[in-house]
């Protein structure tokens, strides 16, 4: 085990106690609900932390891009769902390549000018590709409009190579209601009962619908505890992050991930620069309320008055810093605004255990 002064600066720091906590709570909530749980694995592209996923039942994983399913099937992960539309030849090919060697692998589709080119191509290969329906409840990212989820169902059910499991949604715009956490909640629900309704829709109607699946961490006490959705799928749970813990989905002693960041200039009053700038932390800011992330000392405690407001490459502004309390070469440590952006930025993360570092967990599947 090493001390944080022997750390090179920056770097990711997770505390692994906070980690396991929050992995248990949430795995415990959906098997007291009777609901399937497939994490986001793109918060952590850490093997350490999915093999804790796995550990205390999730079902698999949701993907983002082909590097994490690839990287997850080497691993021996083979109930995954690929939640963006396959467009295009290569990603087509990968897809296909990908069921040869398990049919269980889910895509994502959202048109039939997505779903023809795949079905097509799988139909040509002998090879039938498994497949969700993406509606918008509200986000307005991808996503058919719900009352037009039928009229999809129906036509992409005369293709072969394709077949439809179900129905998916992220509703990523609960992030937009800030610290109304009643709104927030309500709205969950709303989510959770338009996706049960639609599953039963599209059964009456003749079309198998296994899955019905919401997904994210603002909605993780509210849309999958509806009664008829049957998967959930959250992320960020994992560490949480500033922007979770401004949305009330936490607090800040639950928050796992924070970057370790050393003080290398006060040469302005009120002003500290830290080796950690844009390049070491996610530009997400959500509701961040115009800063970078939550700053804390090296024990993890909210520095008062202080605001992450700016940042270069590879500094950052810290305002509001008494200078008695923060001199050059001190360390701070910084809850990040988005856990899953400010991974990526990161090729390895150090677990944290009684205060030092106790091991280097590998983080794959970047770009």
């Amino acid at each position: 085990m090493i001390g944080f002064d022997e750390v090179r600066t920056p770097a990711l720091l997770v505390d692994v106690d906070r980690l396991d906590a929050n992995i248990a709570d949430m795995a415990g909530r959906y098997r007291a609900a009777g609901v399937a749980l497939r994490p986001h694995v793109k918060t952590s592209k850490c093997w350490n932390v999915a093999q804790r996923q796995l550990a205390a039942g999730a079902i698999g994983f949701t993907c983002s891009t082909p590097a994490e399913i690839a990287w997850l099937r080497d691993h021996g992960v083979a109930d995954l769902l690929w939640a963006q539309p396959p467009v295009g030849p290569v990603k087509i090919e990968f897809v296909l390549s990908t069921i040869r060697d398990s049919g269980q692998f889910l895509v994502a589709l959202d048109s039939v000018e997505a779903a023809r080119p795949l079905a097509a191509a799988a139909g040509a290969a002998g090879l039938v590709v498994p497949f969700l329906i993406e509606v918008n409840s509200g986000q307005a990212r991808a996503g058919v409009e719900p009352d037009r989820v039928a009229q999809l169902a129906d036509e992409v059910a005369s293709l072969e190579g394709i077949e439809l499991r179900g129905i998916m949604t992220h509703e990523g715009h609960l992030a937009r209601y800030g610290s109304d956490r009643a709104a927030l909640e309500r709205t969950g629900r709303e989510v959770g009962a338009l996706m049960a309704e639609s599953g039963q829709l599209l059964r009456a109607a003749g079309h198998r619908i296994d899955i019905v699946s919401v997904g994210s961490t603002p909605g993780a006490t509210s849309a999958p505890l509806v009664p008829g959705v049957t998967e959930a799928r959250p992320g960020t749970y994992v560490y949480y992050d500033a922007n979770q813990t401004r949305l009330g989905s936490t607090t800040l002693d639950h928050c796992a991930l924070t970057v370790l960041a050393r003080v290398i200039s006060t040469q302005r009053a009120g002003v500290a620069i830290i080796d950690a700038g844009v390049k070491a932390m996610s530009s997400d800011s959500l509701g961040a309320a115009g800063n970078l992330g939550i700053a804390c000392d090296v024990e993890g405690h909210p520095l008062p008055d202080v605001v992450f407001a700016d940042g270069n490459e590879e500094h950052g502004f810290l305002n509001g810093v008494d200078p008695a309390r923060l001199a050059v070469g001190d360390l701070v440590r910084i809850v990040p605004n988005h856990a899953c952006g400010t991974t990526n930025m990161f090729s390895r993360l150090l677990a944290v255990e009684n205060g030092a570092v106790d091991a280097t967990w590998p983080i794959s599947a970047r770009y």
